[in-house]
């Protein structure tokens, strides 16, 4: 790796992140990372020093089956696996159908014990193109049954159900199309009822940092619901919008229900000299830039909840073009302001709520 890091997307400020991490010194407790998608060869080998270096102890990951073996040879028993569909099937439907309850099957033959149900408004498109609109329906007749099989395979769920306001305004504003924001959030009640026995976690705080007082109620209605705090970008985004006071009020509220997430992808593609790593293309084009990809999610992520830092992000955040396109280009960083959180609350969020939560059901 080079001495001298280069600026890039993940990197805009040219910082070395392994400088980086020994100032921020190890976390209040070992963290739990409870949503990523861990893939590659090499890739996961560069990935588990980013984690390492980050006080990443334990990590979950939505993992290809074909994946499974060489992840396991770098990380052993410190990945814990989450069930996902065949996306790059060449018969998609039955991908998405029935291939999916045997899929499900093979991954509980692997010790998995989470299920992903993915129905971010985008989902829609597919199902569009493949005949069905509502394929992804959270509480549509397929995701039905594939989570009875999951429940019988003694697994959880997590679940997509919306993305940033910001895509609702422009991508999603074709509402008769995708729905409302609060429109994605009716079938996520039914289902959570209908399986009420069954923990779910709602991945990117719910699909609603935005709005917290509506994350207040849906909790208060859904005992069995938690949430991650997944989706870098837009965590670093929203969170910081926030003034520190509220933050610090919904954690503790909801303090073991909130998970530690980053939403790392790793994939050997991220090692490919093909693109620049600037702007909304390719992420990274070589080790360095894939390191500094890896790093700087949870370099962000901890300054954000443990520091009192208040400045750019160095991660660049391509929303704010999409929001703004008269004041950002793809480049532009929003404004990282630290929530400093108590101890209790950083130890809840890093590892016990994750522990209580996951470790039992695991072994159960």
């Amino acid at each position: 790796m080079s001495s001298q890091p280069a600026v890039h997307a993940a990197n805009l400020h040219g910082l070395d992140y392994r400088t980086e991490a020994r100032r921020l010194g190890p976390p209040p407790a070992p963290i739990t990372d409870v949503h990523t998608h861990i893939n590659g060869t090499k890739a996961v080998e560069i990935y588990r020093r980013a984690a390492d270096l980050f006080g990443v102890q334990q990590v979950y990951s939505m993992t290809h089956l074909e994946h499974v073996e060489v992840t396991r040879e770098v990380f052993g028993p410190r990945l814990r696996y989450i069930a996902v569909p065949q996306w790059g099937a060449t018969d998609r439907r039955k991908a998405f159908t029935t291939d999916w309850l045997d899929r499900i099957e093979r991954y509980a033959e692997i010790g998995c014990r989470i299920c992903k149900f993915w129905a971010a408004p985008r989902s829609r498109d597919i199902g569009i193109e493949l005949g069905e609109p509502d394929l992804f329906a959270l509480d549509g007749p397929h995701r039905r049954e594939a989570m009875r099989v999951a429940r019988r395979c003694g697994m959880m769920f997590m679940t997509h159900v919306a993305d940033p306001d910001t895509w609702f305004a422009g991508k999603y504003a074709n509402a008769k199309r995708y729905g409302t924001k609060l429109d994605q959030y009716r079938p996520l009640e039914r289902v959570l009822d209908e399986f009420g026995d069954v923990p779910w976690i709602a991945a990117h705080m719910g699909g609603y940092p935005e709005d917290l007082d509506f994350l207040d109620a849906l909790l208060a209605r859904h005992e069995n619901l938690h949430l991650d705090t997944s989706a870098t970008k837009w965590m670093i985004r929203e969170i910081s919008r926030q003034p520190r006071q509220r933050i610090v009020e919904f954690l503790t509220r909801w303090q073991g229900r909130v998970l530690f997430g980053s939403d790392i992808v790793t994939t050997d593609e991220h090692l490919k000299p093909t693109a620049s790593a600037m702007g909304m293309g390719h992420l990274a084009a070589d080790e360095d830039e894939a390191f500094d990809l890896y790093a700087s999610r949870y370099y962000a992520l901890r300054l954000m909840w443990e520091s009192d830092h208040h400045g750019p992000s160095p991660i660049a955040d391509p929303d704010l073009a999409m929001a703004e396109p008269e004041r950002y280009d793809a480049n532009a960083s929003p404004m990282l302001d630290g929530k400093k959180l108590p101890r209790d609350l950083l130890t809840s969020l890093y590892h016990d709520a994750a522990a209580n939560l996951l470790d039992a059901w695991h072994t159960s």
